[in-house]
């Protein structure tokens, strides 16, 4: 069985101040290692909030280093700078709506300031791109919610079988005929 490759990219302005502890790219991989019982290998990158940095890290890490899922953190909400949405979209073959729209709609159960993410996500090449938001519990809402329809995405574009602890999460498989 081929061990999947995963890009976590956490992308923050504060990285590149100096001291910085990326909680939102750990909470990521704790997450991923509680719901995946298959082997696998993050790709991990911390990374400022510019566009062409983003989008040649999500390019190297999809064609170059082979991942068949990259997760971003931060850069989603309506600030100048958040431009994780616009670095995906640019760099992506086919978009993905309805990530974005069930992590919305998963989040205004708990903030009505959900509406002000811009969360989404697109397929480029044999990667599927997600963009989640940049605080730990909305990590956790939001793959929690998304998270069941990626391993039958990944198995689509021929990518490698994840296997989940499903007393933690049920991926969907469409049941054989």
């Amino acid at each position: 069985m081929t061990k999947a490759k995963i890009g976590i990219v956490t992308v923050s302005d504060r990285a590149s101040a100096g001291v910085y502890e990326d909680i939102s790219g750990k909470a990521i991989i704790d997450v991923l290692n509680e719901y995946l019982t298959s082997e696998w290998e993050p790709v991990y990158e911390v990374i400022p909030d510019e566009q062409d940095v983003i989008s040649a890290t999500l390019i190297k890490m999809a064609d170059e280093q082979n991942c068949s899922l990259i997760v971003t953190t931060g850069g989603t909400g309506p600030a100048k700078r958040d431009v994780t949405p616009e670095a995906t979209e640019a760099v992506c073959d086919r978009m993905m709506p309805g990530f974005g729209e069930l992590m919305r709609a998963e989040s205004l159960k708990f903030v009505p300031t959900a509406i002000l993410s811009r969360q989404t996500a697109g397929l480029r090449g044999d990667s599927l791109i997600v963009n989640l938001p940049g605080k730990p519990k909305s990590i956790r809402e939001c793959l929690d919610a998304v998270f069941p329809a990626i391993p039958y995405c990944i198995d689509l574009m021929d990518g490698p079988f994840l296997e989940c602890d499903e007393s933690v999460i049920k991926p969907f498989r469409p049941k054989a005929k």
